[in-house]
């Protein structure tokens, strides 16, 4: 059975209360159909080819059709990595762009990897788009991924 993840909620002015959400990869949101091609550049992987982050383009809702991916370590009994989607918000919608070209990592031995992706939200109040950068924190340890936004 592949683990329970985590979910995690920022807030960030100047953006709206953001909640973010890591959703199981068992969805229509992980069909390989949704790996926009060519599909080399949309992966990455790092940590000596154990965590591989996927870019996701479900095509709509337009305004909420970008996810990403994470399959990484611990391993289950049967070898599987664990896998998760990071969406936003309580619903697992995506978001409404994602920069994956633009992509970084960093790591801290206390933590863990986190990756970081310019991203955009939609923003139903104004009917326009907020940039965002989205962090992802993968624990390899302890099978966590958790999301956050920092400003750009």
């Amino acid at each position: 059975m592949i683990r329970a993840l985590l979910t995690a909620t920022a807030l960030m002015a100047p953006l709206p209360a953001a909640a973010l959400t890591v959703i199981e990869c068992s969805g229509w949101q992980a069909s390989a159909r949704n790996i926009p091609e060519p599909w080399q550049s949309s992966t990455r992987t790092f940590a000596n080819g154990e965590i591989r982050v996927t870019l996701l383009d479900t095509v709509e809702p337009a305004a909420g059709a970008f996810y990403l991916m994470v399959i990484a370590p611990p391993y289950n009994e049967l070898g599987e990595r664990n896998c998760g989607i990071v969406a936003e918000g309580d619903g697992g919608i995506g978001f409404a762009g994602m920069q994956f070209d633009q992509i970084r990592a960093s790591y801290d031995p206390a933590t863990g990897l986190t990756v970081w992706v310019p991203t955009r939200l939609y923003a139903p109040e104004t009917g326009g788009f907020d940039d965002a950068l989205l962090g992802v924190t993968i624990n390899q340890a302890s099978g966590t991924i958790t999301p956050k936004f920092e400003l750009p």
